[in-house]
């Protein structure tokens, strides 16, 4: 698995905070510093080869820290993703959910099983290959 790089916008958007949070704490840098900064973060030497790794890639659907909502074996939810994981060069990405509320995935009335942080893999629709027995996904998130 690969981790999953932030689009230029967003490292800049970092980039942007980090130096307004040192300027507020009386340790002023350029924003050049900021980037290479942020590269060094994320693993890269250099702004430049931080900004080769990311190239022209598509768009990735989803970040750490956003708000999703969706059905989780055909209970709706809304959570937070807490990892993101890339796979099979983009195609499909491994998503760790964190439910606000804990979704019950048993249909019983005589039993429950609640879950509140799952382990995903969807592609850039948000679906998973998985399904139910009723032939439905797994997870399907509202895009």
């Amino acid at each position: 698995m690969t981790p999953v790089l932030p689009s230029l916008d967003a490292l800049k958007t970092q980039a942007k905070a980090l130096r307004k949070s040192l300027e507020s704490q009386g340790r002023a840098i350029s924003h050049a510093q900021a980037l290479e900064l942020i590269a060094h973060q994320h693993g890269a030497r250099d702004w430049n080869t931080l900004h080769a790794q990311i190239g022209n890639r598509p768009a990735i659907p989803f970040a750490i820290g956003q708000r999703v909502k969706g059905r989780y074996l055909n209970q709706p939810f809304v959570g937070t993703v807490v990892a993101l994981n890339t796979l099979g060069d983009g195609q499909y990405f491994r998503l760790k959910l964190d439910f606000d509320t804990p979704v019950d995935v048993i249909t019983f009335d005589s039993m429950s099983n609640f879950r509140s942080r799952v382990n995903v893999t969807v592609n850039h629709t948000g679906r998973t290959a998985e399904k139910t027995s009723d032939g439905q996904p797994h997870l399907v998130l509202q895009m």
